[in-house]
């Protein structure tokens, strides 16, 4: 039986079939060696030991203590500088796109800016401004340095997301809209923006991961009390499982991220099966009543 062929994939033959069997083989054998000379390693310095998972699973006193209140931060966290980079990014990506030279220049300048400094730098640069010139005090002072520093740098980001994902729209839906009479603003609004959205979608997600991950910089270098930082109290007060702690925020933070990421699936696939249920059906009756001439047909000798 032969199969059809297909134009972007030649369907393999036997030999290749083989071929892709052996390396498919080989590949899981290396994986497998790799994955048992690290559980061979953490055995040989008793990182496996119960003791040290233990009290991840029997002591709820790791989770309300260190684990809950540190997820509850990076959650705060990564939550404030999504929802304040998400808009401002939108707005310097479409002021980059703007007719005024003054407006596209101003806003090119703060992405450019904002986009080339490391976004810890950004982060201890806001930590010693807000220390400096604000009168915040040092408990919550880390939270606000960690934010300003995510919003600055993924704002930036994502404004060229947005401004990549509109001229990437064929230059027809904006003549079609100016053909219409729809003013730029309009034709942004109901025309480029609805439509970029869903292209845009997986680009916006992975910066929003970004976000998500970037939280421990704030952990690491300005004592924010995210998961990250849990790991040293944690470490120090149950018998130096430093292994099984990172292990265990490691995990939390692909469960956030997987979340995140199906979130974003599910919208993009509602978007798209939104854009294509939305054409206007007509009925039969008005196609007869916009056939047929009357009142709604104007004047066709001329006359006004």
């Amino acid at each position: 039986m032969k199969t059809k062929p297909t134009v972007l994939y030649d369907v393999p033959g036997p030999r290749a079939r083989r071929r892709n069997l052996l390396w498919t083989v080989l590949f899981l054998l290396a994986l497998a060696a790799v994955v048992w000379w690290v559980v061979a390693s953490l055995a040989d310095k008793n990182q496996l030991e119960w003791s040290k998972w233990a009290p991840f699973f029997t002591d709820a006193r790791v989770w309300e203590t260190y684990i809950l209140p540190a997820l509850k931060n990076t959650v705060i966290a990564a939550g404030l500088a999504m929802v304040i980079a998400l808009p401002l990014g939108a707005l310097l990506g479409i002021s980059r796109l703007s007719d005024h030279r003054a407006v596209r220049g101003a806003a090119g300048t703060v992405v450019e800016f904002f986009r080339a400094i490391p976004v810890l730098i950004l982060m201890l640069f806001a930590n010693a401004a807000l220390s400096e010139f604000t009168d915040i005090s040092p408990e919550t002072r880390p939270l606000y340095a960690v934010v300003t520093g995510l919003v600055l740098y993924n704002a930036s980001v994502l404004a060229e997301v947005v401004r990549a994902g509109i001229l990437a729209l064929p230059a027809g839906q904006t003549d079609a809209a100016k053909a219409i009479g729809m003013r730029k603003g309009q034709t942004m609004t109901y025309v480029l923006l609805p439509q970029s959205v869903t292209a845009m979608l997986p680009a916006l997600v992975s910066q929003l991961v970004v976000i998500v991950k970037d939280t421990a910089l704030g952990g690491a270098m300005l004592g924010f009390s995210e998961l990250l930082a849990s790991v040293r109290p944690m470490s120090a007060n149950y018998g130096a499982n430093t292994i099984a702690c990172f292990t265990v925020v490691a995990v939390l933070f692909v469960v956030l991220n997987f979340a995140l990421t199906t979130f974003a699936s599910w919208l993009e696939g509602r978007l798209r099966r939104g854009k294509r249920s939305t054409g206007a059906v007509v009925g039969a009756d008005a196609v007869e009543e916009l056939a047929t001439p009357g009142e709604h047909a104007g004047p066709t000798d001329g006359t006004k």
